[in-house]
């Protein structure tokens, strides 16, 4: 454990149960272990706080761009037609398919809407040295989302389309959809450096200054 200095809390591995001390104060990126069985424990990024909240802040740029913008543009027979997700949502329910319009909206844009707001929530005060009411409650709903976010899953099911129907009409992929795939590598990125044990000692702090 190389640039760990003092000693921190307890905590028992998730797979063994093994008791063991996770570092306290650490510089440069930490990595823990367990003894036992090898599971990883504990992990401290070498960068700050500050590139995971222009992650996040150029994620909810993304999404806004993925919902204001058009994601497919067809043109049948001269028609030219051009959709936004939420457009989208309103067309399926209009044809009969209120379930599927509400699988679109619910993991398209309610859910990703959802992380990244709560990410931004639980991230961008403590990058300023406060802490904000309601903390734990919104770690627990970011546990929540997380799950459900499937702009992947969605973003393969446009493309499955593109697919279908490059041979009945003239498909051209519309801002939106390059901001969604834009999207996809910024939670991707945001979530890979998540590190919910930093944000809980840094909300400590906070709370202990003020």
């Amino acid at each position: 454990m190389d640039g760990v200095s003092g000693e921190g809390r307890l905590t028992a591995c998730h797979d063994c149960d093994l008791l063991l001390r996770l570092p306290g104060a650490q510089t440069g990126r930490v990595r823990v272990c367990c003894p036992r069985c090898g599971a990883q424990l504990y992990e401290c990024s070498d960068s700050g706080p500050e590139v995971g909240v222009a992650l996040l802040a150029a994620g909810a740029v993304m999404f806004a761009i993925s919902n204001v913008y058009p994601v497919l543009v067809l043109e049948i027979a001269g028609n030219r037609n051009a959709a936004t997700l939420w457009q989208t949502a309103l067309a399926l329910h209009g044809q009969g398919m209120p379930e599927v319009a509400l699988l679109v909206l619910f993991t398209g844009i309610v859910m990703p809407a959802l992380e990244l707001a709560s990410m931004l929530y639980l991230q961008l005060p403590l990058l300023f040295g406060r802490a904000l009411p309601g903390f734990p409650a919104m770690m627990r709903l970011r546990g929540l989302a997380r799950p459900w976010c499937m702009v992947e899953v969605f973003l393969l099911g446009v493309l499955v389309s593109l697919v279908k129907l490059v041979h009945l009409a003239s498909v051209q992929p519309g801002i939106g959809l390059w901001a969604f795939f834009g999207l996809i590598v910024l939670m991707a990125a945001s979530a890979s450096r998540f590190r919910p044990h930093e944000l809980w000692e840094r909300y400590r702090s906070c709370r202990i200054i003020h």
